[in-house]
C-alpha cells in the first residue's frame, strides 16, 4: 500500500468523489476545477470517479489503463515500473527514412503487441527505418481501427496494454527500429467518452467523424493541455520516437499560437531532455507548407506531413483509376509534376473539391524528406468500398513500379503492412461497438455512404461482423511464394539502394531531374548519377537511358537506350556520369 495523489480537472459537476475499489473517498477542489484527494492505495487499485449524484463510477480522463474497457475503472499503472533495455538506442530524424505502418490487431493471426515482436525481423530484414503503429490508445470494443478512441492516455488492452506496449517498444529499439505511434486529437469516438460529464472537452464545432474538441473556445487551456501531455506521454514514458497526427485539418484553432506550433514546441524540449530526436508527422488534406515550416520562419515546425498527391498521382498513373478525388490526377504529366514540386494542387483548382487548393512548397527551403510518399496507406485501402488493396487489382510488375517511384524518389517513404509482398488480404473497416444502436448504425451508415457513390450497398463489409476483422489480417505464409517472394526481393533492394548510394540521399528537389514520355508512358526519376526509369505501359517501350543496370523488375536490355517491358522498371547508373 502505497499513498497516492489522484487529481482530475472536473469543472462541471458541484461535487466529484474517489472510487477506490468500491470504497468512496472525498476530494477537494481547487479554483482551477481541480479536483484532488491522496489516498493509501494498492498497487493494483481498480478507481473512477463520481460526479454530483449520478451512481455511475466514471474511468478518469488520463487513465493509464483500463483492464475491463472503457465503460468501466481504471487501474494504475507506474510508468517507473516499466523495463526497459534500450539504453544503447540513440533515435533518429524520421526524415529521409523508410516508414513502415501496421495496425496491431491485423498484423498477426493473434493480433497482439507479443505476436508482433516476432515479425520484427522480417522488418529488419526489409530494411525499413521505422514501425508505424496504428492508434493503441483505448476505444470501445475488442477490435477497431483505434480511430475511436476514448481515453488517449490508456492503451488497448486487447492489444497488451501498456506492459506489452513498452515490450514492443523496447524490442524494436534493440533491433534499430523506430516507433512513432498515431494519435487521434481531433475527436472522440462515440462509445466510451464521458469527458464531456467532466468538463468542456467539446466545442460547438463538428467534423466528418463527430463534434471538434475544444482547443479554442471558453475554458479550452486545459483542453489543449490534456492534448500536449498525451502527446508527450507516448514519447516520454513509452519511449515512442514520435507521433504521427491524424487529420490535424480538423483541429480548430483560432488562438494566435495554434496548438500544432505549441506542441511541436515542448515536442522539441522533450527531445533535449531525452537526449533523442523527436518527430511530429501530420496527416492534413490542406497542401499547406507552413506546417513543415520552421517556426523561426512562421510555420508551425513540425517534422513531416503525410502527401496524399504523390499517393493519387501515382496510382491513377500505374491503375488507370480516375473516380471522385482521382479525377484531377492520372496523366504521366501530373505524376511528373508532383514529384518535382511535392504537391499538384498548389493553389490550382481542384475539380473534386470545386475551389483552389493547396499552396505552392518552397523546394528551395523544405526539403523533400518532410513530405511523406506512399503508394498505400490504411486509409487509401479500407476506405475504399471493399478494402481491396492495390495488389488484389494490378499486375505484380505494377506494384513494383509504384514501389520504385516512392522508393525511388527523394521523399521519406512509407510502406503499408503486407504491401512488400504484394499481400492478398484486404483491409476493411472493422469495428466492435457492443452497444446494438450503435453497431447497427455504423454497419447501415457505411453502406449508405458508398450507395451514394454508385457501389452495390450488399458488395459493403459489415463491419461488426466479425469476419470482416479476420479477413483483413495478413497472410504470412504468402511470404516466399511465387510473385510474392520477387516482389519482397525488389522492396529490399530498393530500400537498400536508398542507403547505400549517396544519390539517393539528397533531399533538394530543385536536384531531381523528371523526364517523361505521355505517349509511350514512361517516367524516369534522376537523382545524380542514378535513373529510375519506370515503364507504366503494358507494352516494351524505349527509354533514353544508358549505363548499368543496378535493380530492375523483368529483364530490361541496357544499351544506347534502354529498353523496358510492360510494367517494369530499372534502376540504372548512367553512363554520362
Amino acid at each position: 500500500m502505497t499513498d497516492h495523489e489522484f487529481a482530475v480537472w472536473a469543472p462541471r459537476p458541484e461535487l466529484v468523489r474517489l472510487d477506490v475499489d468500491g470504497t468512496v473517498h472525498d476530494m477537494t477542489r481547487s479554483n482551477d476545477g481541480w479536483w484532488r484527494a491522496t489516498v493509501d492505495v494498492p498497487s493494483d487499485a481498480r478507481y473512477g470517479f463520481l460526479l454530483d449524484d449520478d451512481p455511475k463510477v466514471l474511468p478518469d480522463p488520463r487513465s493509464p489503463r483500463q483492464p475491463d474497457g472503457v465503460h468501466e475503472r481504471s487501474a494504475l499503472w507506474d510508468p517507473a515500473t516499466a523495463q526497459w533495455n534500450d539504453g544503447g538506442w540513440a533515435g533518429r530524424s524520421i526524415e529521409g527514412a523508410v516508414i513502415y505502418e501496421l495496425h496491431t490487431g491485423t498484423f498477426t493471426p493473434e493480433g497482439t503487441f507479443e505476436a508482433a515482436i516476432a515479425k520484427l525481423d522480417h522488418l529488419v530484414d526489409l530494411g525499413v527505418d521505422f514501425v508505424e503503429l496504428m492508434p493503441v490508445n483505448a476505444f470501445g470494443g475488442t477490435h477497431g481501427w483505434g480511430y475511436d478512441g476514448v481515453l488517449w492516455y490508456a492503451v488497448h488492452e486487447q492489444y497488451g496494454g501498456p506492459d506489452g506496449l513498452v515490450r514492443l517498444i523496447d524490442a524494436c529499439h534493440q533491433r534499430g527500429l523506430g516507433v512513432l505511434i498515431d494519435a487521434v486529437f481531433n475527436h472522440l469516438g462515440p462509445s466510451g467518452n464521458y469527458l464531456p460529464k467532466f468538463g468542456p472537452y467539446l466545442s460547438s464545432g463538428s467534423n466528418p467523424w463527430g463534434e471538434s474538441v475544444n482547443i479554442a473556445d471558453e475554458d479550452s487551456d486545459e483542453v489543449r493541455r490534456y492534448i500536449i501531455d498525451c502527446a508527450l506521454r507516448w514519447m516520454r514514458d513509452f519511449h515512442a520516437d514520435g507521433l504521427r497526427l491524424d487529420a490535424v485539418h480538423a483541429l480548430v484553432d483560432v488562438t494566435a499560437v495554434h496548438i500544432l506550433e505549441e506542441m511541436s514546441t515542448e515536442t522539441d524540449a522533450l527531445a533535449e531532455e531525452v537526449g533523442r530526436p523527436l518527430s511530429l508527422i501530420a496527416e492534413s488534406d490542406k497542401n499547406d507548407p507552413r506546417l513543415i515550416t520552421p517556426r523561426d520562419q512562421g510555420g508551425y515546425g513540425l517534422t513531416a506531413q503525410w502527401d496524399d498527391d504523390i499517393h493519387h498521382a501515382i496510382h491513377t498513373a500505374v491503375s488507370g483509376e480516375r473516380q471522385g478525388y482521382y479525377g484531377d490526377f492520372g496523366s504521366v504529366e501530373t505524376l511528373a509534376q508532383t514529384l518535382k514540386n511535392g504537391y499538384f494542387h498548389a493553389g490550382t483548382y481542384s475539380t473534386f473539391r470545386r475551389r483552389r487548393h493547396g499552396r505552392p512548397l518552397d523546394t528551395k527551403a523544405i526539403p523533400a524528406t518532410r513530405l511523406l510518399a506512399y503508394t498505400t496507406t490504411h486509409d487509401q485501402v479500407g476506405n475504399r468500398a471493399v478494402g481491396d488493396r492495390p495488389s488484389q487489382n494490378l499486375t505484380t510488375g505494377q506494384l513494383a513500379v509504384k514501389a520504385a517511384l516512392v522508393l525511388g524518389s527523394p521523399y521519406t517513404a512509407m510502406l503499408f503492412m503486407g504491401e512488400e509482398w504484394g499481400s492478398s488480404s484486404p483491409f476493411q473497416f472493422f469495428s466492435s461497438h457492443p452497444e446494438p444502436e450503435l453497431a447497427r448504425a455504423t454497419a447501415e451508415g457505411r453502406k449508405a455512404e458508398f450507395a451514394e457513390h454508385g457501389w452495390d450497398a450488399d458488395e459493403v463489409p459489415d463491419p461488426q461482423d466479425p469476419e470482416t476483422f479476420q479477413r483483413s489480417k495478413l497472410k504470412w505464409d504468402e511470404v516466399g511464394e511465387g510473385d510474392h517472394d520477387r516482389l519482397l526481393d525488389v522492396y529490399r533492394g530498393l530500400i537498400a539502394l536508398r542507403g547505400d548510394e549517396p544519390d539517393m540521399a539528397d533531399p533538394w528537389l530543385d536536384d531531381l531531374g523528371v523526364d517523361y514520355d505521355e505517349d509511350a508512358g514512361w517516367i524516369v526519376l534522376r537523382r545524380g548519377a542514378l535513373a529510375i526509369a519506370c515503364n507504366l505501359s503494358v507494352d516494351p517501350v524505349s527509354v533514353p537511358v544508358s549505363g548499368e543496370v543496378l535493380l530492375a523488375w523483368d529483364e530490361p536490355r541496357a544499351g544506347d537506350t534502354l529498353e523496358l517491358p510492360g510494367h517494369s522498371f530499372a534502376v540504372v547508373r548512367t553512363s554520362a556520369n
